[in-house]
């Protein structure tokens, strides 16, 4: 076992659903874009990269040259490659798809860049000279990472605070594993903690092992990037029974070690967003025979992306639509759900009853949010369960900033590189006495 990540874990028996670029592959397409200079795409990614120049880069053979331009915006570039949704980012905007002709692979493009680097070992970035302010980061995961690379870029000293052993965030635990597995998270971690001077303290729970405000002693500026809390209980009896777990602690399980799923012919997912539809095909690939998505909604309504429904329904994916569970019931485990169905506007539809047998269940309606652990901070403003923050992070006490889905409420890997990167310039900013950059 290495950070926490067993070798045999139940992740390990899934394929990449998107296979990377060989050479060859690479300059094909690559040569196929028009590098526009206005370019949509640009606009469409969080972190602006320059997605024309590092294709560009590509075409020539500069492949140190392109991993570097994507980098040089996104830190987190390697495992963005991977999750990104870019059929509703970059690849969405591309003006191949007003010419009815496939739009640029950008996530494969950039996946074949990033993974070369980071397998060659390649060093872009150097920490600047000792500044002499120390930041503490709550929360190892993508935000805090981008912040605390920027940081250390700058010549600030970090350190990061993590409750788990294993480090990466959701990237690490939570990322179905045929888009990225665990070990490759924490591959990509290794190298961006390369930079040097990046302090990680594992096994640390702020607000038990050390006091919220005790980090203002330590430190000059404190980032704020814990992300989103436990899975969302539906609160209807039989929630207790054994085999009805959260769907984000379950994905953690399967991710990290391994998940029981012997004598399981029945698995339900509850929820309709894009972690339902992870669990959905997570459960079909752990071998489980019947797999069914319960959602209150309408398929149109979902929340999940319709792309990633879509490529769920050949796996053996279904749903039972419009409807939502009144009870679970079994002896000691879950054996069935007592389940109604809701009219258009969600009200239950009198003799609309029925019952599922299931053996697992998965409850994807949404996780706690963790901004609530610094309510009790002067200056700190909570608007239903996020932090509060400028446009650059910065919050209503002095020297408190925060990214991520704390911030955002849980939005896509790159949104938090994206409000990572922006907080640490401004905690450099705040640092100089000067303006955000």
């Amino acid at each position: 076992m290495t950070d926490g990540i067993a070798s045999d874990r139940s992740e390990t028996v899934f394929k990449d659903f998107k296979s990377g670029f060989s050479r060859e592959q690479a300059l094909v397409e690559a040569n196929r874009c028009f590098f526009c200079s206005d370019a949509p795409c640009i606009k469409a990614c969080p972190t602006q990269i320059d997605i024309p120049q590092f294709i560009r880069k590509i075409t020539t053979g500069n492949v140190k040259g392109s991993a570097r331009t994507i980098f040089e915006s996104n830190i987190l570039g390697m495992s963005c490659a991977r999750v990104c949704p870019v059929e509703v980012l970059c690849v969405s905007t591309c003006v191949y798809n007003g010419l009815d002709q496939p739009p640029i692979q950008i996530g494969k493009l950039q996946r074949y860049s990033t993974d070369f680097a980071i397998a060659e070992g390649w060093r872009f970035f150097a920490a600047g000279p000792d500044s002499g302010k120390s930041v503490g980061l709550i929360g190892a995961g993508p935000a805090s990472l981008a912040c605390a690379h920027e940081l250390r870029r700058h010549g600030h000293r970090v350190t990061i605070y993590e409750k788990r052993t294993s480090i990466g965030g959701l990237n690490t635990t939570g990322v179905a594993p045929y888009k990225m597995k665990a070990d490759c998270s924490v591959e990509e971690v290794a190298w961006i903690l390369g930079i040097g001077g990046i302090e990680v303290k594992t096994g640390v729970t702020i607000g038990v092992d050390i006091a919220v405000k005790d980090l203002e002693q330590l430190h000059n500026a404190v980032f704020f990037g814990a992300g989103l809390g436990a899975d969302t209980k539906l609160r209807v009896p039989g929630e207790h029974l054994a085999g009805v777990h959260g769907a984000v602690e379950w994905i953690e399980s399967m991710k990290l070690a391994r998940v029981a799923t012997a004598g399981v012919q029945h698995c339900v997912v509850v929820g309709g967003g894009n972690t339902a539809i992870d669990a959905v095909r997570e459960a079909r690939g752990l071998g489980i025979p019947r797999v069914t998505m319960l959602y209150r909604g309408s398929e149109v309504k979902m929340s999940g992306y319709a792309h990633e429904w879509r490529s769920a329904l050949p796996e053996g994916g279904c749903a039972e639509w419009q409807a939502i569970v009144t009870r679970f019931e079994g002896s000691q485990s879950v054996e069935r759900l007592h389940c109604q169905r809701l009219d258009a506007q969600k009200q239950p539809i009198s003799g609309s009853d029925f019952v599922l047998d299931a053996q697992l269940v998965l409850l994807a309606i949404g996780q706690s949010k963790l901004g609530t652990l610094l309510a009790g901070l002067e200056g700190i403003e909570i608007e239903g369960g996020r932090i509060v923050t400028d446009a650059h992070g910065s919050t209503g006490r002095k020297g408190w900033f925060a990214g991520g889905d704390c911030r955002n409420g849980g939005k896509e890997v790159v949104n938090a590189a994206a409000e990572g990167k922006s907080a640490a310039l401004a905690i450099h900013a705040y640092f100089s006495g000067g303006k955000h950059a």
